[in-house]
């Protein structure tokens, strides 16, 4: 990621998804603080900036994002209520980008209903 970063910038879409292939390793390592902080800066910014809002890349990091606050063992209410707000947005873009009936879509909308559940226990 280092590399693309200063080659390509950290704007250019494939340095995003190197990035984004990172904060992945990340959460699989349970390395959760380290996740967030890459994702906050400069990740999920320049995405939104060079990618938009709306593009599937950009979708991705801020489920990636929504794992990271729900599955952190230090999470906390808030934290899960954080993550299920991500989730509402990203599922309403992923509605309105690809449809309700597509796999990107099934899946943010079943990964929104674990959030509500976990938020209903928290």
């Amino acid at each position: 990621f280092s590399r693309r970063v200063a080659t390509l910038g950290v704007s250019d879409e494939c340095t995003i998804l190197s990035g984004s292939n990172l904060v992945l390793s990340l959460l699989k390592l349970e390395l959760w603080g380290e996740a967030k902080a890459l994702l906050r800066d400069p990740l999920l910014p320049e995405a939104q900036r060079s990618l938009g809002c709306e593009h599937q890349l950009t979708l991705t990091l801020r489920q990636r994002l929504a794992s990271a606050f729900a599955n952190s063992p230090e999470r906390t209410r808030d934290d899960v209520l954080e993550a299920e707000t991500i989730m509402k947005d990203v599922v309403q873009r992923q509605r309105r980008v690809f449809g309700p009936a597509h796999p990107h879509t099934l899946r943010c909308e079943a990964h929104l209903s674990q959030l509500r559940m976990a938020a209903a226990n928290a």
